[in-house]
């Protein structure tokens, strides 16, 4: 059974064209990153943005104290070790995620107008949607993550995964998903067919912008909002 997601919504300034659905890191809500979408909400005057808060669950890495995630996490260390990766929890966050876009779709929109993104904890849901779906979407987002279920991803990808544009912006001073992390990430998606896009362009489809922040801990800054701000007008035109 799917989960229904309660979320935030960001209407559009104009007319309905595109979305973008953005789930927030461990322990956060939507509320966390509406901020972010009302900052671009005139730069973005046709999309909607959506705000997904994740559910209640224990988190072992806390003791099994219950908060806001989507899914159990038991170390920071180990990464993009499977054998610490919670896959139920992240399949159910997964299809929870696909039934917010299928109601886009339902609701006119085309999947090519879709962006899926997230921080941390929610870029790790985010990427594995974009690896496996089966929908076209017109990008996926990561900040501050990881790629989960580096095991067997590369046997679960769709086989158009690879033309979905990709932005992932990482702090080089991460203390929590370490910086280190994100580059294993990206050298497990390069190798399995993401080119990678050059220094200074900003959008490239296919390709993976990814972007390290000197001095960013755990965290967003106005440069990485302005480099993910641009490669989304890129990504929707």
């Amino acid at each position: 059974m799917t989960t229904h997601l309660k979320h935030l919504k960001v209407a559009p300034k104009d007319v309905h064209t595109s979305t973008i659905i953005f789930l927030h890191g461990l322990g956060d809500s939507g509320h966390g990153w509406l901020p972010v979408a009302k900052q671009l909400w005139t730069r973005f005057p046709n999309v909607k943005w959506i705000l997904p808060h994740a559910p209640t669950i224990p988190i072992t890495i806390n003791g099994g104290s219950r908060m806001p995630g989507w899914f159990d996490l038991s170390t920071l260390d180990r990464l993009l070790d499977p054998t610490y990766d919670d896959e139920r929890g992240l399949s159910s966050s997964v299809s929870a995620v696909d039934a917010l876009i299928q109601s886009e779709v339902d609701a006119g929109i085309p999947e090519n107008k879709i962006i899926v993104g997230g921080f941390s904890q929610g870029g790790a849901v985010a990427l594995l949607l974009g690896l496996t779906t089966r929908r076209r979407l017109g990008g996926i987002i990561g900040l501050s993550t990881w790629v989960p279920l580096s095991h067997k991803v590369g046997q679960m990808v769709s086989s158009h995964a690879t033309e979905t544009p990709i932005f992932w912006g990482h702090g080089r001073d991460d203390p929590i998903v370490h910086y280190t992390f994100g580059e294993m990430s990206l050298e497990l998606l390069t190798k399995l067919g993401y080119p990678r896009v050059p220094n200074g362009t900003t959008f490239s489809r296919p390709g993976i912008r990814f972007e390290g922040y000197p001095r960013l801990g755990h965290s967003s800054s106005p440069t990485e909002l302005t480099d993910m701000s641009n490669w989304i007008t890129e990504a929707l035109r």
